[in-house]
């Protein structure tokens, strides 16, 4: 089958993308910035690029009118009128799919069983109306927690079990959920392919396992061999849950408002007899938890929610940064001889993470105390495999925007917290120096008096990065 696959470079789609590819369909990836996605793993035989933008009717013209089937997994909880942004991409794609040969829609959305929605789980509801009223028979998905390794879900109850000992909880915590294993969603989405007995309708998709929050976090703590100790207040307001969540764990703000907000409400799959119809084995939720540290210990970590938060500063696509400006610009530039270029080259791509950032440490640490205390990403988002990177990871509160080790150069784009622009840039050249780059381009006055305070810092931790980088 020819299938066109929304959200491609998401945490789901960039899980789906492989299991459809190994079926041996032809995949047509939709995508907002083909930068972001790098098919070279893939036979090109098989899978294509379209850029399109979905708030952008016009640019739906790029996609494909010959396909059989279509995925929707675009999705968002950030943003200013993110529900309004999500109904009128559902809109735009149903009135683009109408003029297509396409005989199925699949979409994943979210479990609904209450009068009292929040507004992420209201806007799925919305976005499943929106495409069910064109001409293209829908099947939706709903699902909840989904359990994997670089879920969201799965990440921030990891943040707040292997950190805090001792937690003071809010009365959230006992609202009562149905995780699903990522396993068991993949095996969905491909199940319901091309069986008309899907067609028009909607499933709750869901794991064995009723829980509460605070089972779930409880028996995270037991897979990990953890003693954590969970005490309810009922004095914690949303807007303070959801300040501790986003410092406690790598979520957003705005992401923890809404987690906080959906975490309100009961979300209990209503039974059916979808899983037998597909042979489908559900997955529980401790053994779920197993199989994402078996991955993340093996370094098989597909992909993280983190990849496909995306920020508005890429707009304007990838390329608009990778050519970092000369002018204008305050620059540390820095170059130290190496005596084994493999060694030096890998710890380049290893850099971050669990891997830290080889000098200095407590300062990157403290640097990413503040840029949560700002309101920004922080330190503690990591990288999803310790030896790889690819364009559009996450990497502590940098953007990969170029990374190539044939060329053995890895560039870099801040999401922290600026008064400007930033860029880090590691190459190897010719005659095995390793050059090191920091480029800052500051807006107005407070962009200047940040970079000459920081002048002395950044002399001495990127001085001895190099070194260490270099020394192999």
């Amino acid at each position: 089958m020819r299938i066109l696959l929304t959200g491609a470079t998401g945490y789901i789609g960039h899980r789906l993308l492989p299991v459809l590819l190994d079926e041996g369909h032809t995949v047509i990836c939709a995508v907002r910035d083909k930068g972001r996605l790098d098919l070279k793993k893939y036979k090109p035989e098989q899978v294509q690029l379209a850029e399109a933008d979905l708030l952008n009717a016009d640019s739906l013209n790029n996609l494909p009118k010959d396909i059989d089937a279509a995925y929707y997994l675009v999705h968002s909880m950030t943003g200013a009128g993110f529900s309004d942004k999500e109904k009128q991409s559902a809109e735009n794609f149903v009135k683009y799919l109408d003029t297509t040969s396409a005989k199925q829609l699949i979409y994943l959305g979210g479990i609904v069983n209450s009068q009292q929605l929040s507004a992420h789980l209201q806007s799925r509801l919305n976005v499943e109306q929106a495409l069910s009223s064109g001409k293209v028979p829908l099947t939706a998905l709903r699902a909840g927690i989904i359990v994997g390794s670089g879920s969201a879900s799965f990440e921030i109850i990891r943040d707040l079990v292997e950190k805090l000992p001792v937690m003071v909880a809010p009365k959230w915590l006992k609202t009562k959920c149905q995780p699903i294993a990522i396993r068991n969603v993949i095996q969905f989405l491909t199940g319901v392919l091309g069986r008309e007995d899907c067609y028009a309708k909607h499933f709750d998709i869901y794991g064995p396992d009723v829980l509460t929050y605070k089972q779930m976090l409880l028996d995270f703590a037991a897979v990990r061999k953890l003693k954590r100790t969970i005490c309810i207040v009922p004095v914690m307001t949303p807007r303070i849950s959801s300040y501790w969540l986003y410092f406690v764990t790598s979520t957003s703000y705005e992401l923890a408002k809404n987690l906080v907000e959906s975490m309100k409400i009961d979300v209990v799959g209503k039974h059916n007899d979808l899983p037998e119809r597909l042979n489908i084995e559900l997955i529980p939720y401790k053994e779920a938890i197993q199989i994402a540290f078996d991955k993340i210990e093996q370094n098989l970590v597909l992909s993280s929610w983190n990849d496909s938060a995306w920020t508005d500063i890429f707009k304007e696509g990838i390329a608009k940064h990778l050519e970092v400006p000369q002018y204008g610009v305050f620059q540390n530039k820095q170059k130290e001889m190496t005596k084994d270029v493999s060694s030096a080259s890998a710890r380049i791509f290893a850099i971050g993470g669990r891997s830290g950032w080889y000098y200095a440490d407590w300062l990157w640490a403290f640097r990413g105390f503040l840029d949560k205390l700002f309101g920004g990403v922080g330190l503690r988002r990591g990288r999803k495999n310790a030896n790889e990177v690819s364009v559009g990871d996450a990497l502590d509160f940098w953007r990969v925007i170029y990374a190539n080790k044939q060329e053995n150069r890895l560039l870099l784009y801040a999401e922290m917290k600026l008064p400007g622009e930033a860029w880090l840039e590691f190459k190897i050249d010719d005659k095995a120096c390793v050059q090191q780059t920091a480029t800052f381009r500051p807006l107005g006055l407070w962009g200047r008096l940040y970079w000459f305070t920081m002048l002395p810092f950044h002399f001495f931790i990127f001085k001895g990065m190099l070194h260490k980088i270099a020394a192999g």
